[in-house]
């Protein structure tokens, strides 16, 4: 733990303006991100005695072995720069909202040609427009049931588009009239594009407009004496007024906000936020986060609209913002959203009225899912201690192993080896962290081989990353900042782990442990976990350890094998469908190893490849028709073939 003072900047060093700062660590990574308008007055106040400090404050200036700073010319810029660092550095001080659970969105690929409706959860992608989130998926899949009617946009899959094109017959959708049938050009690109925008602007809440255009064409067919039109018109308003009917309308004026509250204790907070376009509620969210710095509710309230609205589009920032407590920049918060939105953005605290309602119903969601969170992460976090510290006595390590690494070795028949790695932290997977190795200096099936390759080339990266991170050893820090001299992140090669697994017995980890030896690595624990036991195997012991079948622990290494070897067989797998498809190729006269090289990069695999037309093929830079005539010949006689695996020998059959 280190004492502020010696790393305390002088007073008169520190800049008046505005600006952004970072609190670094001994080892150079970024532990917290602030921004100030007077960067002077708000990093002195950390300099002073701790025991002035909020509990939290103190630990993060005690962690801490350095502070550096930033200047911009505005308070929006400095929010702008503190939202980017955040992101970059992930800083664990910070306070990081994460969403309480998966939520679906309707999704509109308005990127593509022929777009396509969709429900999906997750990241959003660029070209694709989202409506949302929902509570459930079965809800939003039964609106746009109802809406396909009044407009029949494609909702089929890219595979399902290209076959109905092909074979020139729509799917059933297209014969029950709940798609304008795109793929086989019953309307052009043009008139799907029309139907796709009105869908849009209906789920956007412009629906006014629809029902009376629908009940005037209605009317108007009906007094043509064309009933059978009148009939169907009357059963899309039907559709469209039900489709209302599971939005309630929460807002009379309808106004379009998005509503904010917020449920705290000392320790976390929760977050949810009600969606509302055209005073009818559109979707609902909730985030919870640990309180790991000091701050009113009007300080959380600006950290969440800065992380909300930092990355979306300005189209997806409503004209008002309802929240709980005003941030404490508010002027310079409106004028952020303002400009990422391009018109004026109002955040203010409801008074009265349905709004205030509103709100009330708000908080008493985000009250509910902050009891209920802190009854999962009870659980949760007692399970991942109680796993870590079970490890730990039963390997006799010196501290918790908090970072574990795993390593697994994937073939078939001593080819195409490949080697897995995966990181847990905290008991917790961190994906970012995963890397695959393509074995390279061993021939034929020999696992003991590859693990000493792969651990030598792991920790060997992780010995010259230290060797040549910048070296900053000043009176101001304790030891080396492992950082990149070049963008200023910390090395994620450049940190030991606190224990090495290997999926395997007492040969695998030998093989880990004497490539460690000849690194010149003693300090870091190795063990194997062996399959058909479930026995954890130690260096130099004879017998194994045997956990609990109800241990946390032995739970916890089952789930990073586990992990490990999916990882590893996923990264076989598509290794294993190129070469297929270079095999397949082989014999395709005039087709070289450039083209080939080409060809498999165009379409990436086998099964793509396959389903090409010969045009499809013809378009590959390089290849011309005749060419890819005999490709198509080649690929189509393979598809009478069907390819198994014998589980017992690993000897591919095909039949």
């Amino acid at each position: 733990m280190a004492d502020p003072s010696t790393y305390r900047p002088k007073t008169g060093s520190i800049p008046t303006q505005p600006g952004v700062y970072k609190f670094r660590d001994a080892k150079g990574r970024v532990i917290y991100v602030g921004k100030a308008k007077n960067l002077r007055s708000r990093l002195t106040s950390y300099f002073q005695d701790i025991v002035n400090l909020h509990p939290r404050t103190a630990t993060m200036v005690t962690t801490a072995a350095a502070v550096e700073w930033t200047t911009v010319n505005t308070e929006v810029e400095a929010l702008q720069l503190e939202y980017s660092w955040i992101k970059e550095f992930d800083p664990r001080f910070n306070v990081k909202y994460r969403d309480d659970k998966s939520y679906p969105w309707l999704a509109v690929t308005v990127g593509e040609e022929f777009p396509r409706v969709m429900v999906g959860r997750g990241a959003k992608r660029k070209g694709t427009r989202y409506f949302g989130p929902y509570g459930h998926a079965w809800a939003i899949r039964e609106t746009v049931d109802l809406l396909l009617r009044v407009f029949p946009m494609r909702s089929c899959s890219n595979g399902v588009f290209k076959r109905s094109a092909q074979i020139g017959r729509p799917c059933l959708l297209g014969y029950i009239d709940k798609c304008a049938a795109p793929c086989v050009g019953n309307v052009s690109a043009e008139e799907h594009r029309a139907i796709v925008d009105d869908f849009c602007d209906f789920m956007g809440g412009q629906t006014s407009a629809f029902v009376k255009r629908v009940e005037k064409e209605m009317y108007a067919a009906s007094d043509a004496l064309d009933f059978e039109k009148a009939a169907r018109l009357r059963d899309d308003l039907g559709a469209l007024n039900k489709a209302l009917e599971k939005q309630a309308v929460v807002l009379g004026d309808g106004t379009d906000a998005d509503v904010i509250a917020v449920a705290e204790d000392p320790l976390e907070v929760a977050v949810q936020i009600f969606y509302v376009r055209g005073g009818r509620i559109r979707g609902q969210r909730g985030w919870v986060a640990d309180r790991v710095e000091e701050g009113d509710t009007g300080q959380l309230v600006e950290n969440f609209l800065l992380q909300l609205y930092g990355g979306e589009e300005g189209d997806t920032i409503p004209r008002e913002i309802l929240v709980p407590a005003l941030p404490p920049e508010l002027e310079t918060m409106e004028e952020l959203l303002a400009e990422r939105r391009g018109g004026r953005v109002a955040i203010r605290v409801p008074q009265r009225g349905d709004k205030k309602t509103l709100q009330a119903t708000v908080a008493r969601n985000a009250l509910q899912a902050l009891g209920l969170h802190k009854t999962k992460r009870a659980s949760d976090l007692t399970t991942r201690n109680r796993a870590l510290e079970e490890i730990q006595a039963a390997l006799t390590l010196d501290d918790v192993p908090l970072r574990i690494e795993c390593y697994d070795i994937s073939n078939l028949q001593g080819t195409e080896v490949v080697a897995s790695m995966v990181v847990f932290e905290d008991g917790l997977s961190r994906k970012g962290e995963y890397r695959r190795f393509v074995i390279k200096s061993v021939d034929g099936q020999n696992d003991v081989a590859s693990m000493h390759e792969v651990i030598t080339r792991r920790f060997r990266r992780m010995l010259d990353e230290q060797a040549t991170s910048a070296q900053v050893s000043t009176d101001e820090t304790e030891g080396p900042m492992l950082v990149d001299p070049e963008t200023g992140r910390p090395r994620k090669f450049a940190y030991a782990p606190g224990l090495v697994v290997v999926d395997g017995g007492p040969p695998q980890v030998a093989a880990a442990v004497a490539a460690l030896k000849e690194l010149g690595i003693d300090d870091i624990p190795v063990c194997g976990l062996a399959k058909r036991l479930e026995e954890v195997w130690v260096p130099g012991e004879e017998d194994p350890v045997i956990l609990p079948r109800s241990s946390e622990g032995l739970y916890l290494l089952q789930r990073i094998r586990d992990e490990a070897h999916r990882f590893a067989i996923t990264h076989h797998r598509g290794r294993r469908s190129k070469t297929m498809v270079e095999s397949l190729l082989d014999d395709v006269p005039g087709l070289g190893e450039v083209r080939r090289k080409t060809l498999i990069k165009h379409f990436g695999s086998l099964r793509k490849l396959k389903t090409a037309t010969v045009e499809e093929l013809a378009q590959v830079p390089g290849i011309g028709p005749a060419t890819a005539a005999a490709i198509k010949d080649a690929v189509g006689a393979s598809t009478s073939k069907t390819v198994s695996v014998n589980t017992a020998t690993g000897e591919v059959e095909e039949h």
